[in-house]
């Protein structure tokens, strides 16, 4: 297991971050308000939980202790991953997770993409005696009441990258209608969030 990596940050993508360690480059897949705090070029620390399976090894890079805590924890609700642990830790802080199971809060914890209302039910049902009371960290910013979902993925995104909440505003609203374009109704919030820093980076 490896508990953490300290090291010279080497890259820093939308997604993940490069760590050099004894001229070993580690690539730690990372949320956006974790990658947002690092530099290249500059040295860190990243708490890590590593995922094991058959046909691969990867590393989960956290800002602190807690969130990675809180990454481990709620993948022991069934139904739920690694991918999908980083998603709510993403979109929530840790004490965010803590309230919406505490106050059984189903509308918070679907704010997660990839969570339902009967996923969130179990999350609440399995995690309420075990995920503790919240140790007083920062709160993520809340979406605004109405809008698509992608919305303010995209817009959290934008911010934890280091851009603007202004900034970030006007890019969402850019992509939108790329948005509205794509079939279903869960766009690729990955594909915008790109677009979207394709048209910062125009700016």
């Amino acid at each position: 297991m490896i508990a953490f990596v300290r090291g010279q940050v080497a890259t820093v993508t939308l997604s993940s971050a490069v760590v050099e360690v004894g001229g070993v480059g580690l690539e730690l897949l990372c949320t956006p308000g974790t990658l947002a705090g690092l530099r290249p070029g500059q040295a860190a620390t990243l708490p890590t939980s590593m995922v094991v399976r058959e046909d691969s090894l990867t590393l989960f890079g956290f800002a602190d202790e807690d969130e990675k805590a809180v990454f481990e924890l709620v993948q022991t609700a069934s139904g739920v991953g690694p991918k999908l642990a980083q998603a709510m830790v993403a979109v929530l802080s840790p004490d965010d997770l803590r309230r919406a199971i505490a106050a059984d809060d189903v509308k918070t914890l679907t704010k997660v993409p990839g969570v339902g209302q009967k996923g969130a039910q179990r999350i609440i049902l399995e995690l309420k005696d075990r995920i503790g009371a919240p140790t007083g960290g920062p709160a993520r910013t809340a979406p605004v009441a109405g809008e698509a979902p992608w919305r303010d993925q995209v817009r959290q995104g934008l911010v934890g990258l280091g851009w603007s909440t202004k900034d970030a505003e006007k890019a969402v609203d850019a992509v939108g209608p790329q948005a509205e374009g794509q079939p279903g109704d869960a766009p690729d919030v990955a594909a915008l969030l790109r677009a979207a820093l394709r048209t910062l980076s125009k700016a």
